[in-house]
């Protein structure tokens, strides 16, 4: 009754589908659940606004990758691009929606504890060591941007580069030019002060000026698609007459130098295209709203928090990006047509690098991806949390030690082992597709009782399915990526 009682209190709707649970519980599960209501009602009483939450979740799930989706409609073509990216925008949501369904049938919020009511102590480890690996590779990747592109943005400001061809930075005399020096500065000065904040929530505001950020990336692609197409491209032999020329701040883009002159061959938007790279761009654009480890802490947070209200933090979350990711394709696409490169700002600097508003653009895209490393970082705090100290409360101790342990460990890996990176491709080829698919599938068959809803039902199948449409992007992932090793190319685009 007092276990009723306290389900009550914290969420009207489990109560009811709770009770029924009581009578077969063991006195273990039940006062591991009794402690865990107990440690929310405390600890995390939802005091987080619907916008912040939407400012979290949106900034969870935008990456880099959105710079690598005009090159992936060039592969796709318009309107098969436009089904691709409304086919995984709502298989998204329905997978937010078998997570909080799963949630709300137990009354819990963590995605490890989800596990472990499924499958036990197994279904929490793996669902642990997936959400701790793939976050960890989100983030080293965020920091190897930051470690490859911050040197060569300042590099570009103080016009010392040697036009498109910039110097070598790794071994520069210069400290604000060394990618290494870079990394353990923003580390330690911008994300993890913000990684030590006791909630989530606490992140709306730097979350809305990293989407902000993105407008503005998003403003400035619109600007330039009055780009000709064809362009001609920046001759590194005029750099020496670039540099010493008056650098004013005008729209370079009809101020061609002489350089070699694309044909006008590919200046036509393809609406279906199917070419060699086409089945790469697939696995690309499914694991493209990747937030399903964040979505059940902000969910904790959300105040007045129910499973509707949730439910719409993350449709309109995922409507916002949706929008963004189109519009973003579409006009990096139809400025640059066959002749885009899979990261975006790449093209644009073949026709001036020294193009205020692009290196403004390249600040931002840097800004926003450093501000996403704070929100990928909380829920392998958790994670951690959930598998070694579970019934632990609240420290600091902790919540800092966490935090700084994984960050030195980010950074030693994007400074000493770079090459790193492509296990974490394989790493999140496979665990990207159990947290978006296979796992909210897997929960809810097992978690949703069979007097509700039988095997045979409707929801279940369809659940069923979506579990089997994540194995098959697991496998065809993994076989690009085999592929791409075994030929020495890489072929595979930057994803999340």
């Amino acid at each position: 009754a007092h276990l009723i009682n306290l389900l009550s209190g914290s969420d009207h709707a489990m109560s009811s589908q709770l009770a029924w649970k009581i009578k077969s519980l063991t006195v273990y599960d039940i006062s591991c659940l009794t402690l865990q209501i107990s440690f929310f009602s405390i600890q995390f009483e939802g005091k987080t606004s619907f916008g912040m939450s939407v400012f979290n979740l949106g900034n969870a799930i935008m990456g880099s990758g959105i710079l690598g989706l005009a090159y992936a409609m060039a592969n796709t073509g318009i309107m098969f691009f436009l089904f691709l990216l409304t086919a995984v925008a709502v298989l998204s949501c329905y997978s937010i929606h078998l997570l909080l369904k799963a949630s709300g049938v137990v009354g819990i919020r963590a995605y490890e504890q989800l596990g472990y009511r499924a499958f036990g102590m197994t279904g929490k480890l793996a669902a642990g060591i997936a959400i701790t690996l793939q976050n960890i590779g989100a983030m080293s990747s965020y920091m190897f941007i930051v470690k490859s592109e911050f040197p060569l943005v300042i590099q570009a400001f103080l016009r010392m580069g040697d036009g498109c061809v910039y110097l070598q930075t790794k071994n520069s005399a210069e400290w604000y030019l060394n990618g290494n020096y870079l990394v353990v500065l923003v580390s330690m000065g911008i994300i993890l002060p913000l990684a030590l904040m006791k909630q989530l929530g606490y992140l709306g505001y730097t979350s809305g000026f990293s989407l902000s950020c993105m407008v503005f990336f998003l403003s400035v692609i619109f600007k330039k698609f009055q780009i000709p197409c064809p362009f001609e491209e920046f001759a590194v032999n005029a750099t020496a007459t670039h540099l010493h020329s008056n650098f004013s701040l005008v729209d370079h883009s009809h101020a061609y130098h002489n350089g070699h002159v694309e044909d006008d061959a590919h200046c036509s938007p393809g609406f279906i295209t199917i070419n060699s790279q086409t089945a790469y761009t697939i696995p690309i654009l499914a694991f493209a709203f990747v937030c399903h480890p964040e979505v059940l802490p902000i969910y904790t947070e959300l105040r007045d928090a129910t499973q509707r209200r949730m439910q719409h933090v993350s449709n309109l979350s995922i409507l916002i990006m949706y929008v963004m990711y189109f519009m973003a394709a579409l006009f990096g696409y139809l400025t640059f047509y066959g002749k885009v490169e899979p990261e975006l700002l790449h093209t644009y600097s073949r026709i001036d690098p020294y193009d205020i508003l692009i290196l403004c653009v390249r600040v931002a895209v840097l800004t926003a991806v450093t501000l996403t490393v704070p929100i990928v970082l909380f829920p392998v705090r958790r994670a951690i949390q959930q598998m070694l100290f579970p019934n632990k409360t609240f420290s600091w101790f902790r919540h800092i030690g966490i935090a700084v342990t994984l960050l030195t460990l980010i950074d030693m890996l994007v400074i000493f082992a770079p090459n790193i990176l492509g296990i974490f491709g394989v790493i999140g080829a496979t665990s990207a597709p159990c947290l978006i698919f296979i796992f909210p599938a897997v929960f809810y068959i097992r978690i949703v009782p069979k007097d509700e809803e039988p095997m045979s039902s409707t929801p279940k199948i369809l659940a069923a399915c979506f579990a089997g449409l994540g194995f098959i992007f697991m496998i065809m992932s993994l076989s690009f990526i085999i592929i791409d090793w075994t030929t020495g190319s890489s072929n595979s685009l930057g994803g999340h």
